[in-house]
């Protein structure tokens, strides 16, 4: 039936009505102009390609639910990335723990080691990586599905070439901590660690990019069972490396990088072949290469900002090899700092799903469900870090026996758990709220907040409580205490001060300028 001229006149007035359906894009299409009164034509012109118009206004929040339905979807994601983190982690505690019974230097130097490849390499990564939790996570949420595989495929190229220089200071590590101060004979035992742990640092910089490909995609539960194959065949290895095959400690980092590389293997070929990340994953693209520039703008920030709080805490392991009795002070803190790490891969679980719900709804253009997702991880966290700290002072006069035989370095641990439960209560604190950060991409306030929180009061303190007023190692820790309350007050004042409408437009912003030249092309 004909439609008269008056009939097209109304119709496009009710569609630009309805502008927080359509793009100016659409607005402008000749398909507006073609069965009008139809309003089934209508709603399928707003959905061509499964993609959500980049320039709408934001959407009703009504049906997201309220404080019961976030806590389920924060769960639904934090449960599996807890145990991916605590899988992954597990790598080096496992080899660590190997190493603990071939003696105290050798414990000594796999933990300088471990240190020293966490400061120059994995901080690194972990760090440029978390930059994918602003893109993919925003693109995501905005149905811009393509633009995650290509965000990916740029991380690993930079990523990549990144390795290559941190490779060559691997391989000079026991020069570099004996320029540092370091006692000989645990420098090169810690230089003999990191050059056979050398091909591990190419496989962390490939699986940091997998994870948070699939992470901000909510697809966990594969990420989980791949880490938890990795990890249960590390375990055979390392026994078979270390003891039976009689490689001590070169044993046990080479066990590392083969569990490494199996759990990357496993990703690729679960991003490649399953129908899940069919729409995010298209195949290699030419496009990975391009705007390489504006990735690495938001990746230096978010690299700062997370290598100068991990930064910090294996400084103070660094520390503890110029206190009197070095071997002791070392061991006993790199042992508090591994199970601080065990501790906070829950917290760092809860900051991963925080950052992918905050930068799904800000790409979804839903402000108040991403407000509501930061004063939700809040209060969770801080109920686990009470249970958490609870049960490390009560468990305090055996943990130290996972690690070590002797009675003397048992005995100092438990002395360090009460302190070691504080400073994991306000790390946890500081952990999510870092995870909302991310996920506004708001990295580079971050990086100053954590430069003046370890550096400019932290550090200091710890330095001035050690080696001047002689507390020893417990000095040390009570440094960062001191750094992370500090740190908690900082971005605890930001995150109340966010204009959440800003970020929704910022999000906006961010995610058109990166797909304009392939809807231009299109």
């Amino acid at each position: 039936m004909p439609v008269s001229l008056a009939e097209k006149k109304k119709s496009l007035a009710v569609l630009i009505a309805l502008d927080d359906e359509f793009s100016f894009q659409n607005l402008l299409s000749p398909l507006i102009f073609i069965s009008l009164s139809s309003k089934q034509n209508i709603e399928n012109m707003g959905r061509e390609d499964e993609e959500v118009p980049l320039l709408t206004k934001p959407q009703e929040e009504g049906e997201d639910g309220g404080v019961l339905e976030e806590v389920k979807k924060q769960a639904w994601l934090a449960g599996p990335l807890i145990c991916v983190s605590l899988l992954q982690y597990s790598l080096q505690l496992v080899s660590i723990m190997f190493i603990g019974h071939l003696g105290e230097l050798s414990l000594s130097g796999a933990s300088m080691a471990t240190s020293f490849a966490t400061v120059t390499g994995f901080s690194l990564f972990m760090g440029m990586a978390s930059a994918l939790d602003t893109l993919c996570g925003q693109s995501y949420g905005a149905k811009q599905y393509h633009m995650l595989g290509i965000y990916m495929q740029r991380a690993m190229v930079i990523l990549m070439v990144v390795a290559i220089p941190l490779a060559v200071i691997w391989v000079n590590t026991g020069s570099i901590l004996k320029a540092a101060g370091q006692a000989p004979d645990i420098a090169a035992e810690a230089e003999l660690y990191a050059r056979f742990m050398l091909p591990s640092l190419f496989a962390y910089g490939l699986l940091q990019c997998l994870v948070r490909f699939l992470q901000t995609q909510n697809i966990v539960f594969p990420m989980m069972m791949s880490s938890g194959i990795a990890s249960l065949i590390h375990v055979l290895v390392c026994w078979i490396l270390v003891f039976k095959l009689e490689l001590g400690s070169k044993g046990a980092a080479l066990a590392n990088s083969i569990s490494y590389w199996n759990n990357v293997v496993l990703l690729a070929l679960y991003v490649k072949f399953s129908p899940s990340c069919a729409k995010t994953w298209t195949g290699f693209s030419r496009e990975a290469f391009h705007d390489i520039l504006a990735f690495i703008k938001l990746a230096i920030p978010s690299a700062v900002m997370v290598c100068l709080e991990m930064w910090s805490f294996e400084m103070i392991v660094l520390l503890s090899g110029l206190l009197p009795n070095p071997k002791l002070e070392t061991s006993v803190l790199s042992i508090c700092l591994n199970t601080a790490g065990v501790m906070w891969m829950i917290p760092f679980g809860l900051s991963g799903a925080v950052s992918t719900r905050v930068s799904n709804e800000l790409g979804a253009r839903h402000p108040r469900t991403a407000r509501l997702s930061v004063m939700v991880v809040v209060v969770v966290v801080m109920i686990i870090g009470t249970l958490v700290g609870s049960v490390l002072i009560l468990c305090r006069n055996i943990l130290g026996y996972a690690f070590s035989n002797e009675v003397e370095v048992v005995e100092y641990v438990a002395t360090m758990m009460p302190i070691l439960a504080a400073s994991n209560f306000m790390d946890g604190l500081q952990c999510v709220l870092s995870g909302s950060v991310r996920g506004c991409g708001s990295q580079e306030i971050g990086a100053y907040i954590n430069l003046g929180s370890y550096y400019l009061v932290g550090i200091p303190s710890a330095v001035l409580l050690a080696f001047v007023f002689h507390v020893g190692g417990k000095g040390l820790w009570f440094g960062i205490i001191i750094a992370l309350t500090v740190q908690v007050i900082l971005l605890l004042s930001l995150t109340i001060r966010t204009n959440w409408e800003a970020q929704v437009k910022k999000a906006g912003e961010r995610v058109h300028e990166s797909t304009l030249p392939v809807d231009i092309l299109r």
